[in-house]
């Protein structure tokens, strides 16, 4: 058994009754957030997902980690196509009850992961140079986006957990950030499709930050203040994932 399915109480619904097909490890991840007026992201979204926002406000999440152990049900890793930085600009929402988490971009230093993401899970994921590198007990990070056509993107920081690791509380804030079992995405044509995935609950730690570029909220149109509201570090996550099924959405049209 996989080491993320030992234990499931904590989901909020059942796992999928198929099969996964994705497994990987979230090493030395940072969670930058940000609250922002809702009116400044729900433009982003496609119609028939609701934003969702904390005593009215929505939140922008910049997430640098390192990808390991990337494999396909029943097969092994492979070198470096199992292993590579991995950054994404995120926010919260929620379609039929199930809150999620929706990305607006999805960095990575791996061509092959960049396209299987795009084609296969209707992900934006972009070509980048990055590197992740310990210094220490923090993490010194840096992602250049190199995608042909895409808005530039970049990201240069130096980061670390300043205590013991903890499981946040349900009801908090930082609980209804972290702990969401599942992503959308929407294909060209506008269709939402939903992805599950599981893992054990976040284990947090609070962080300290050195924060030298970020660009990454520009392709919104938005410069995000220097500091983040909050910060939280996780050493080590393992996670499954499921193939993305299309949700349909009450007034749209199928084809």
């Amino acid at each position: 058994m996989h080491p993320s399915l030992r234990h499931i109480d904590h989901r909020p619904w059942p796992l999928p009754a198929r099969p996964w097909i994705m497994a990987m490890e979230w090493h030395d991840l940072l969670f930058m957030h940000w609250p922002l007026r809702p009116e400044l992201l729900r433009p982003w979204l496609p119609p028939g997902l609701e934003l969702e926002t904390w005593d009215g406000w929505a939140w922008l999440g910049v997430v640098p980690f390192m990808m390991r152990g990337v494999r396909p049900r029943l097969a092994p890793t492979v070198g470096g196509l199992s292993r590579f930085p991995e950054l994404n600009v995120r926010t919260y929402v929620t379609l039929g009850g199930r809150p999620g988490v929706w990305f607006f971009s999805l960095d990575a230093a791996s061509r092959l992961a960049v396209r299987a993401a795009r084609y296969g899970f209707h992900l934006p994921y972009f070509d980048a140079t990055m590197a992740c590198a310990p210094a220490g007990d923090a993490v010194r990070y840096s992602s250049l986006r190199t995608h042909h056509g895409a808005a530039p993107a970049s990201l240069r920081a130096t980061y670390g957990p300043t205590g013991p690791a903890y499981r946040s509380a349900p009801g908090s804030l930082e609980h209804w950030l972290t702990e969401r079992y599942c992503l959308y995405a929407a294909n060209r044509r506008g269709q939402i499709w939903r992805g599950e995935v599981q893992h054990p609950p976040w284990p947090l730690q609070p962080a300290e930050l050195e924060l030298e570029q970020n660009q990454m909220a520009a392709p919104l149109r938005l410069m995000l203040p220097p500091s983040p509201a909050l910060l939280h570090f996780s050493r080590r996550l393992d996670v499954v994932a499921w193939a993305p099924e299309r949700v349909l959405v009450a007034g749209t049209v199928t084809r």
